[in-house]
């Protein structure tokens, strides 16, 4: 009887936890890990999940980079290779996702996903905070939060002018891993 109450007590326990290890070089060498909030934002991790595995995610620059505010990166389709001029312009062939918006703070270390003005927009693109952005909250959707290597995220090359665009050679996801 105890053994049938214990794994009854697995199925029904809580599902594993998700988290991304991203391997960056450049500027920034280290790795990044990344709790998944599947809990929170299940379609947008969901989406962050396939990229990963399928390894488009791989080679991936941190193009957009901003003092003080945050690091973004995640264009697959722009964002890799020899010619860059357009990353943050593009995103994955899967489909935008519906906003996941939550009580979810952008804290230092909090993961979000990126997005054009419209709030459905959310493809591939997501950002980790260097700093606090409460005017961020309930504007775009939290996907998770660094759990390590935020000493990796602070050397990220910064980019310059108002919008944070690196100039040179950025800094970039060698890989990304999905870890469950």
């Amino acid at each position: 009887m105890f053994k049938f109450a214990a794994v009854l007590a697995l199925i029904a326990g809580p599902a594993l936890a998700t988290d991304l290890e991203i391997d960056v070089a450049g500027e920034a060498n280290g790795t990044i890990k990344i709790h998944l909030f599947d809990d929170v934002a299940p379609l947008h991790v969901a989406q962050i999940k396939a990229i990963a595995e399928a390894g488009d995610y791989d080679g991936v620059v941190f193009h957009r980079v901003i003092e003080g505010f945050m690091a973004q990166t995640g264009d697959v389709e722009f964002g890799k290779g020899e010619d860059i001029s357009r990353a943050g312009m593009g995103g994955s062939a899967l489909p935008d996702i519906a906003a996941e918006f939550s009580d979810k703070p952008f804290a230092r270390g909090t993961v979000g996903m990126a997005r054009s003005q419209s709030p459905d927009s959310a493809n591939s693109q997501f950002f980790i905070m260097f700093a606090p952005g409460d005017f961020l909250n309930g504007q775009y959707t939290v996907i998770g939060e660094v759990t390590e290597g935020m000493d990796v995220v602070d050397q990220i090359k910064l980019g310059t002018g108002g919008n944070g665009a690196v100039v040179g050679t950025p800094d970039k996801m060698v890989a990304v891993r999905v870890i469950e």
